[in-house]
């Protein structure tokens, strides 16, 4: 079984050495093919692909569901195996992935534990706490090519960040695929606490919750409206719990060595949440 790992990358050379290095020290699967899509970096992502041995895509337009398309067009693998940039894979994780695979004969997406860690050094092994329902997430998910082909891939009209993999999954479940969460599957997700400050969290946040409502727009299914938060009854929750008018006050809290870290974790919560629903029912009009 051939299987080809997709990453999209934009400026972040350092991890991605880190992710295809882990790539490449995989055991118990025959053929694995590395296709980086350089989604605009201006560092030496180019050079570290070379290195690696992957082939390597220029895509300009900051797109992530063109620039995984555009990876997926060069791919040669029968298996599409996507992870982000910013991961170190277990030396058993693609195995793992394509023996799920080669154990049905019906369609599957694949996915498996995505542990967040604020290094590459700590490796925990994953708990219930990382189980997850999504369909399908681009950090660590992998689907047949025939079947990814049949959906149309990537709706590249998801321009920002977010929800362009959640709606590839809808269009999937519709066609009937089915879903295999592998907990040996799992991978380590890099976010060091230098580079998730809360003012790149919230332009994140802002694009997000504009994906969201794009989201809503194409599939009005109440599934599609209880994933992304555009209902009723949570615009009623965010509004009680932190009104538009605090937002500045939360951030502050969110930001101040002042306070004890456990309350400025919830004030940033907070104000990620409030700004979210915000931004979507703004969207939305």
């Amino acid at each position: 079984m051939n299987i080809s790992v997709v990453i999209a990358t934009r400026d972040r050379a350092a991890l991605l050495d880190g992710a295809l290095r882990s790539l490449a020290a995989q055991v118990g699967v025959a053929a694995v093919e590395a296709v980086v899509v350089d989604n605009g970096s201006t560092d030496a992502t180019r050079a570290v692909a070379a290195a690696h041995g992957a082939t390597y895509i220029y895509e300009p337009q900051p797109n992530r569901a063109r620039a995984r398309n555009a990876g997926v067009a060069r791919a040669s693998g029968e298996i599409l195996l996507f992870v982000d940039d910013d991961v170190v894979l277990p030396p058993f994780f693609v195995a793992a992935h394509a023996r799920v695979h080669a154990a049905h004969t019906f369609p599957h997406v694949v996915t498996g534990p995505i542990i967040n860690v604020p290094s590459a050094e700590q490796r925990p092994v994953p708990s219930f706490a990382h189980a997850s329902n999504a369909f399908f997430c681009t950090c660590n998910a992998s689907v047949p090519r025939t079947t990814f082909a049949s959906v149309g891939g990537f709706d590249e009209s998801f321009d920002k960040y977010g929800w362009e993999d959640t709606e590839l999954g809808t269009r999937l479940r519709r066609f009937d695929v089915r879903r295999t969460f592998a907990w040996d599957a799992y991978l380590w997700h890099i976010k060091p606490p230098a580079t998730e400050t809360l003012d790149a969290a919230l332009l994140k946040t802002i694009e997000k919750a504009r994906m969201a409502a794009k989201f809503v727009r194409k599939d009005t299914s109440l599934r599609a409206k209880l994933a992304t938060g555009a209902y009723a009854a949570n615009r009623v929750r965010a509004k009680l719990l932190a009104p538009p008018s605090a937002q500045a006050w939360l951030a502050g809290v969110a930001t101040s060595d002042r306070v004890p870290p456990a309350l400025a974790r919830v004030a940033r919560d907070l104000v990620l949440d409030s700004v979210y629903v915000d931004e979507l029912e703004r969207a939305l009009r």
